[in-house]
């Protein structure tokens, strides 16, 4: 019996398989923003309440509001970026957020806001048409007012008050970051799938806003809203310098050397 050398092609094919990663790696700069974004998220506090506008915190600095159903998970949303289990009051109740509720990052003019929810909010009607108008009267009026962040249930996006917000805050020229929460609920296939979807709807609106898978359940996404948040507040990272240059006491005659001594003999 003869025994033939294998080619190398057949040695190729028997050798052991490497697993190739196409995993994208990510920017370390980017990474840095985002988790120092997310400590100064955990530095909120609550400010205040107000039931109408007219009561609000003082219009100056910068804020963020969220926006949504009243069981899009808003409040869970805020206490998951804060990581505060209690910063915004969860209710298993839709509908219970009645005030315009401010919260503070370190400093009063940088906040975040939840906004009283919309839609399936349990309660008499004439109590919706009053929390309509001061959440409308907010939305026009309030100057510091940086953009909003839309939340909406993935199982059920763009109902109809989702898409009349949309058109409001574009009209207004208003940025929104889209929060498909609740995906934890769906398998990563059909998850994704729901987010392409919106993006093509939102597109056919002539729609150029930003959207984002989010589970407050599995924190996923959550990096991605901390630097989105971080940005539109103004939030910078804090390089501290090795050395101060202000602490550096100016030279007088006493300090000159002899090089100078020369110089200024000549």
């Amino acid at each position: 019996m003869h025994s033939y050398a294998k080619s190398k092609d057949t040695k190729a094919k028997l050798a052991p398989k490497q697993k190739i990663s196409y995993e994208k790696k990510a920017d370390p700069a980017i990474t840095e923003y985002s988790v120092k974004a997310l400590n100064w998220l955990r530095k909120a506090e609550f400010l205040m309440s107000a039931p109408k506008l007219a009561l609000c915190v003082e219009d100056t600095g910068y804020e963020i509001a969220f926006a949504g159903r009243s069981n899009a998970g808003k409040s869970s949303a805020i206490n998951t970026l804060t990581n505060q289990k209690q910063l915004a009051r969860a209710s298993k109740k839709p509908g219970r957020t009645q005030m315009i509720n401010f919260f503070s990052l370190g400093n009063p003019d940088q906040r975040l806001v939840d906004l009283p929810g919309y839609g399936y909010a349990a309660v008499p009607e004439d109590m919706k048409r009053v929390w309509q108008k001061e959440l409308e009267n907010y939305l026009i009026y309030r100057q510091s007012l940086q953009g909003l962040v839309l939340l909406m249930d993935i199982r059920h996006p763009l109902q109809h008050f989702d898409t009349m917000m949309l058109e409001w805050a574009h009209s207004r020229k208003l940025f929104v970051h889209i929060l498909l929460t609740k995906a934890d609920k769906m398998n990563r296939g059909p998850a994704n799938k729901a987010l392409l979807d919106v993006k093509q709807t939102l597109k056919k609106m002539k729609l150029n806003f930003s959207i984002q898978l989010f589970s407050s359940l599995n924190k996923q996404g959550l990096e991605e809203l901390a630097s989105v948040m971080a940005g539109r507040l103004n939030y910078t990272l804090d390089h501290t310098p090795e050395f101060d240059l202000s602490q550096i006491p100016e030279a007088n005659d006493n300090d000159l050397d002899e090089q100078d001594v020369t110089l200024k003999e000549e």
